[in-house]
């Protein structure tokens, strides 16, 4: 933790010394403590963040202790650097289709991939404003800048670089995030890897590069890296990309990802790894065939793991597992002092999930029920989600199984973007809507949209479901024209039709009828 700040983030430029100055200052001292915390926060990503400045602007005195930098994982090697480099390869892929819209590119045009990493970090740096020691700190929330480590029942130490500090507290929150996970794959660490911890760090762009995961992590950046002209191959255990998502969709995705240039190898079995003169050589099985490519780079993208070490969850009887720390739906711990929330025990691994969550913490553990705001329950969250290829895959819900396997009768419609004008005009035709619904009710249970916006899509679908989940409440609400957006109209129209029965045509031939008397 005495390092100087260019250690702690690389490349040593001006966006990541302006980042590091926000979110992991040198000069930083850490205050004396003055007395108990209504509530001591372990960990500065999204959960620990809103958990903290929340319960300060309420009025309770927080403490909020952050290792490494503030802003966690969705800030630094998350989200916003994703992002980033995301629409910086849309903007080369839509460079390279222009012919389409009439527009003819000359030959000779340069592509620089430093200078799309610099505006990452650049942008990345603006945005590490908000998240920053000293933003915090003028919010009233004591800040902390080293290793916290429960001592006993009340205690936490405090290791920082400046000397400890020993805080006493009524309640406590451990946020402290997950970290890539890594597959025990023979030869991947004498060979050297990325991570979505590191890979944000480099300048020049790999000529070839493996991917180990079609996650979310291991598409979105593999097709980046094949729109930036990297020959990109991904690998993956299961059949086809994104394994948890609807079949239909993924498949899409992937015949995009391929258009883009992405080698997939799925169903691959017994991968090795090893380094050689001429790179990182790879060797797996995909639907029986060996193949033997090597590259300059390998990035995994196989989940993550929480962490749960170092901070003396044993020394105040806090159960966890591989999968995080256990918590009930109010999101406490085997501790009842003590709560959790993020990636350190969620099985949404999102920034808004992690947001929401904060949000019950607060709630819980400042205002216990019967008192004050009442119990807030993780099991009523409306869990939207979106993986962010071009096209997106964005989901809220369930899916159809989930629907059959809880005994529902479900419905399901289908309307696809082809049949869509804005979508036809702009040439992103290619996705759907899908939505489920409850049989004999106008209840949503789940939607997929597969679009190039689909995360900004699926709102619609979450606010309806969260206000009661009525088909209705869409179906009656004026869509602008022509937008993409219409394809949620359009698909619960479907479900309109459906159940115009010829029965209720006949009576209204009829009635039509006499009217004309």
């Amino acid at each position: 933790m005495t390092e100087p700040d260019h250690h702690l983030v690389f490349p040593d430029d001006e966006y990541n010394r302006q980042l590091v100055a926000n979110v992991h200052p040198s000069d930083w001292v850490n205050p004396e403590p003055t007395g108990r915390y209504n509530i001591v926060v372990i960990g500065a990503g999204t959960a620990g963040l809103i958990t903290a400045v929340v319960a300060a602007s309420l009025g309770a005195k927080v403490a909020l202790i952050e290792k490494h930098l503030m802003g966690g994982d969705c800030l630094n090697v998350g989200c916003v650097p994703s992002k980033g480099v995301i629409r910086a390869a849309r903007a080369w892929a839509d460079l390279r289709n222009a012919t389409e819209y009439g527009l003819h590119i000359p030959p000779g045009v340069k592509y620089d991939f430093g200078a799309v990493m610099a505006r990452m970090r650049r942008l990345r740096a603006r945005i590490s404003q908000n998240d920053s020691v000293q933003r915090y700190e003028k919010l009233g929330v004591d800040v902390y800048v080293g290793s916290g480590r429960f001592l006993g029942a009340d205690t936490i130490q405090v290791v920082g670089p400046a000397g400890d500090r020993i805080l006493t507290f009524a309640k406590a929150a451990v946020c402290t995030g997950a970290r890539a996970s890594v597959p025990n794959t023979p030869g991947l660490e004498e060979a050297g890897y990325l991570t979505n911890e590191t890979v944000f760090s480099l300048t020049e762009l790999p000529q070839r590069i493996g991917v180990i995961g079609a996650g979310p992590i291991g598409c979105e950046l593999a097709q980046s890296f094949a729109r930036f002209g990297s020959h990109v191959d991904l690998i993956e255990a299961t059949h086809g990309i994104m394994p948890n998502e609807d079949r239909d969709a993924a498949n899409i995705v992937e015949h995009a990802m391929v258009r883009d240039g992405v080698t997939l190898l799925c169903c691959g079995k017994d991968l090795h790894v090893e380094k050689t003169d001429a790179g990182k050589r790879l060797t797996v099985d995909s639907h029986g065939q060996q193949y033997d490519v090597t590259v300059d780079e390998i990035l995994v993208g196989v989940g993550r793991t929480p962490n749960v070490e170092g901070i003396g969850l044993e020394a105040v009887g806090v159960d966890y597992d591989r999968n995080g720390i256990k918590v009930n739906a109010k999101l406490q711990t085997t501790n009842p002092m003590i709560f959790a929330a993020g990636d350190i025990c969620s099985r949404y691994k999102f920034t808004h999930a992690a947001d929401a969550m904060a949000q019950i913490v607060i709630q819980n553990a400042l205002f216990p029920h019967p008192l004050g705001l009442g119990y807030a329950s993780v099991e009523s969250l409306n869990m939207p989600w979106c993986t962010f290829t071009d096209p997106e895959i964005a989901h809220v819900g369930m899916y159809e199984k989930d629907a059959k396997e809880k005994g529902l009768e479900v419905e399901t419609y289908t309307y696809k973007l082809d049949e869509v004008d804005r979508a036809i005009l702009d040439g992103d035709d290619e996705g759907f809507a899908r939505v489920h619904i409850q049989k004999r009710t106008d209840k949503i249970l789940g939607a997929t949209i597969v679009a190039r916006h689909a995360g900004d899509m699926i709102s619609e679908f979450s606010v309806a479901m969260k206000t009661g989940g009525s088909a209705k409440l869409i179906a009656g609400t004026i869509h602008p024209y022509p937008t993409q957006g219409e394809v949620n109209k359009k698909v619960i129209t479907l479900w309109r039709k459906a159940h115009f029965t010829q029965r209720t045509k006949n009576i209204l031939i009829k009635l039509f009828a006499w009217m004309r008397r």
